[in-house]
C-alpha cells in the first residue's frame, strides 16, 4: 500500500498537537471488504473522561487533475465514513490536507457545498512547519 506524500507530515502534525498515533494504517473491515485509512489516533482528554478517537485519511491532491483527485477523496471518505459509523461510531473520520490544496479546492463555493453536503471533517496542515492550522467539523 503506497502512502501519500503528506503522510509523515500529517503524522508529525498530529503528534505535535498532542495526539497518540494508534494505527498506521487504520484497517476497516466491513462485510467482505477491507479499507485502509492512513492513520488512527487518540487524544486523552482527562483521567475521568474517555479519549477522543479519530481516523485520518491523508490526501495531497497532486495528481494530474485536481477534479479527479477531489472525486477520489470524496468517494473514499464516504465509503470509510459509512463503514466507521457502523463498526466504530465513536471514532470520527477526517480528511487531512495541506493549506494550498484546501484553499484551492474547498474555499470556493464548489468545494464548500461538498463539505456541507457530505459532512466532511477536515484537518488543514502546514506541510512546512508540520503543524495543524485548523480543524473543520
Amino acid at each position: 500500500m503506497a502512502r501519500d506524500i503528506l503522510h509523515n507530515r500529517v503524522k508529525q502534525a498530529l503528534l505535535k498537537d498532542g495526539w497518540l498515533i494508534t494505527h498506521d494504517p487504520f484497517t476497516i473491515s466491513f462485510g467482505l471488504r477491507h479499507g485502509f485509512v492512513d492513520l488512527g489516533a487518540e487524544k486523552i482528554m482527562a483521567a475521568e473522561k474517555a479519549g477522543q478517537r479519530i481516523a485520518v485519511e491523508v490526501k495531497s491532491f497532486v495528481g494530474v487533475s485536481a477534479m479527479t483527485e477531489l472525486q477520489r477523496a470524496v468517494g473514499q471518505y464516504g465509503i470509510y465514513k459509512s463503514w466507521l459509523t457502523r463498526i466504530e461510531p465513536e471514532r470520527q473520520l477526517y480528511l487531512a490536507l495541506d493549506k494550498e490544496p484546501f484553499d484551492d479546492l474547498f474555499e470556493d463555493i464548489s468545494g464548500r457545498v461538498l463539505l456541507e453536503d457530505h459532512r466532511i471533517k477536515i484537518i488543514v496542515i502546514d506541510k512546512v512547519s508540520e503543524e495543524i492550522i485548523k480543524w473543520i467539523n
